[in-house]
């Protein structure tokens, strides 16, 4: 056997951030690279401004001299084959002047995020640069203001749909190839995103998160558009995806400081490693009850339908899994245990309905054991522990953060009933 192992080499596509620095790390060029390799980029970047700043504001800002930002953006194009380009903080006229220039010349995307006041409401850029920003949008595959951006760049304020389309057609006349106009600072029940484009114009409401935890927002946004954009997506795909990204992103924030918090910037990675766990729960709850022995009596197998296990974040039918069928049918023929590949994510579309449901007020829930109907089932879990809800169709869940759990409150229920 050779003392040496052959190397298995990895290619991602290069995307270069151009911004400033944030000591939180939660937005910035921190927030950048850790978004762009979750969402299946190589980040390389050129810093234009060093600030020290964490989750409560902005302490002070320091601008790199302009030879060692070109300095940086040198080194990185004389090497990687940079696929796609987003900017961040850019701080003066000086800097958004020179990143025109470079972006001039990029033989890739560029996505333009116009970083002009931190979500803490300090200012990150000079009155003078606001206005040297019209080349550099000249440049821009996408611009991704939010609606205070917006309204200086244009003199539109966006404070409903019809105002966000104007403002970004007016970012398109300016030469943008398209502007989303981010609706997460405009008040209302839901969030609107305004995305003007070539092909027309694309409206996305979704309900907004109870939760001030938005420091990096803008950044992460921007960052997962342009690696996907430099994957290959469609610009329209690339922001649609970037929008549902941005959605688990805030409600499942990091509680991190004792500010409001930053987005979760690996959410989509963290969430994608919990499918196996969730499909795990899954078979192994199936092959409890259809043993029916040891800490799962028959009167409890005979109750449950289905059983569903949800990703650690999941916001979608396509993140809870779940045995095809239901566990009545799944049997292998043997002990009665699932057969393999008979579990899959959006198997049980109303099971996994009433998870989600249920997650909305309590996201810890992962669990959930469908119920056949039966009222005397149905009263003894009134008593029970875990939450309960109804199923689409007829019967009831029983809801858990844990497996244990879910099944001791249908045996007890079971045998009350019984």
């Amino acid at each position: 056997m050779s003392d040496t192992r052959a190397a298995a080499p990895t290619s991602k596509p290069v995307v270069l951030t151009i911004a400033g620095s944030d000591s939180g790390g939660g937005a910035g060029i921190q927030a950048d690279l850790k978004t762009i390799e979750a969402t299946g980029g190589f980040g390389v970047s050129a810093i234009t401004a060093v600030t020290a700043q964490n989750t409560t504001g902005v302490e002070s800002s320091h601008r790199l001299p302009i030879a060692e930002i070109t300095a940086q953006i040198d080194a990185v194009r004389e090497d990687f084959d940079v696929r796609a380009v987003k900017t961040g903080m850019l701080a003066t006229a000086e800097v958004v002047e020179t990143v025109a220039d470079y972006a001039a010349g990029f033989d890739a995307p560029v996505v333009v995020d116009p970083v002009m006041v931190a979500t803490s409401g300090d200012r990150l850029l000079t009155e003078a640069a606001e206005s040297a920003y019209e080349d550099l949008l000249a440049e821009a595959t996408l611009a991704t203001p939010n609606a205070d951006e917006a309204a200086v760049l244009t003199g539109i304020e966006p404070t409903d749909e019809a105002s966000a389309l104007e403002a970004g057609r007016r970012l398109r006349s300016m030469g943008a190839e398209a502007a989303l106009i981010k609706g997460g600072h405009v008040p209302g029940a839901a969030v609107l995103d305004v995305l003007v484009g070539p092909g027309g114009a694309e409206t996305m409401r979704h309900p907004r998160i109870d939760t001030e935890a938005t420091h990096g927002s803008g950044c992460t946004l921007s960052a997962t558009i342009a690696t996907r954009l430099a994957r290959g997506a469609p610009l329209e795909t690339a922001v649609e995806r970037g929008v549902s990204f941005m959605e688990r992103a805030v409600r499942y924030h990091h509680a991190a400081g004792t500010g409001p918090g930053a987005v979760h910037h690996l959410v989509d990675l963290r969430n994608e490693a919990g499918r196996a766990e969730a499909i795990e729960t899954v078979r192994e709850a199936a092959d409890r009850l259809a043993e029916g022995s040891g800490d799962v009596s028959g009167a409890a197998a005979s109750a449950v339908d289905n059983v569903a296990s949800a990703t650690p974040y999941a916001e979608t039918g396509g993140d809870v899994a779940a045995v095809e069928g239901g566990v009545a049918s799944s049997g292998s023929g043997d002990a009665g245990t699932v057969a393999p590949g008979r579990i899959s994510f959006g198997a049980d579309p109303a099971l996994g309905a009433a998870l989600l449901d249920g997650r909305e007020r309590d996201p810890d829930l992962r669990v959930a054991l469908a119920c056949r109907p039966d009222a005397d089932l149905e009263d003894a879990l009134d008593a029970s522990p875990c939450a309960v809800a109804d199923v689409d169709g007829g019967g009831i869940a029983v809801l858990s953060e844990d497996l244990d759990a879910a099944l001791e409150a249908v045996e007890a229920a079971a045998n009350r009933s019984a």
